[in-house]
């Protein structure tokens, strides 16, 4: 994941004719990618601006992302950032899904067993919703219900993004949803961790946050095994 995004500044006391750091770290950028085959260069600009994105948005909201924001932060130039995506709009959306995969990927990945298996699912659903990404979701959510062109391509990201996880945690859970009350559980479950991940937005309550994780683990022993 990249860094966080930094504004531009101007440097005091900066001799005239020396590149400033941002220019040189894209001339250091450009010259290694200049050794790489074309298409591991397009690879490589391209997910180098999806992690700038998230970062800058996960930071500055979407007033304070701007494309050439993102641009300075990859290390790259504003007509680069372009070339991959026309839009503001296609790199803020690209950026949210692309980790919105990667985080996927990871919950796939999990493979729970013995019997604190369901806290460990717990855990990682409320991590979905607890990091950068759904901090930089929520920007593209708020700046979807002002934005006519962005709303139509966020609530449809929204609803596949969604769906994924309502299915990867039934699947992890090894829940039989034909048993009533159990659907439900699965997407309190899901409500909970947004709720969390808002609450995070203003404070780190820690401490809080493992109690509900594991009074949901509780419940969740309770619902399924019934079942």
């Amino acid at each position: 994941m990249a860094e966080p995004c930094r504004p531009t500044t101007t440097r005091r006391g900066a001799v005239p004719g020396t590149a400033s750091p941002a220019r040189s770290k894209r001339q250091a950028l450009a010259a290694k990618d200049a050794k790489e085959p074309k298409q591991d260069r397009s690879r490589a600009t391209r997910l180098r601006l999806l992690e700038a994105a998230v970062a800058c948005l996960a930071e500055y909201g979407w007033a304070g992302s701007t494309v050439s924001v993102v641009a300075e932060r990859a290390g790259v130039s504003r007509g680069a950032a372009q070339h991959h995506f026309p839009t503001r709009e296609d790199l803020f959306t690209a950026a949210v899904e692309y980790v919105a995969e990667e985080r996927s990927t990871a919950l796939r990945a999990l493979a729970p067993t013995g019997p604190a298996r369901r806290r460990e699912v717990v855990d990682a659903v409320v991590a979905l919703y607890t990091g950068p990404l759904f901090r930089a979701a929520l920007h593209l959510w708020v700046a979807a219900s002002d934005e006519e062109q962005l709303r139509p391509r966020v609530t449809e990201l929204e609803a596949r993004v969604g769906r994924e996880a309502h299915r990867m945690t039934v699947e992890l859970l090894g829940a039989d949803e034909s048993v009533p009350g159990v659907r439900e559980t699965v997407q309190g479950l899901l409500d909970m961790a947004r709720g969390l991940g808002l609450a995070t937005l203003l404070t780190d309550d820690t401490q809080r946050r493992n109690r509900v994780v594991a009074q949901w683990a509780r419940i969740l022993d309770t619902v399924l095994e019934r079942g």
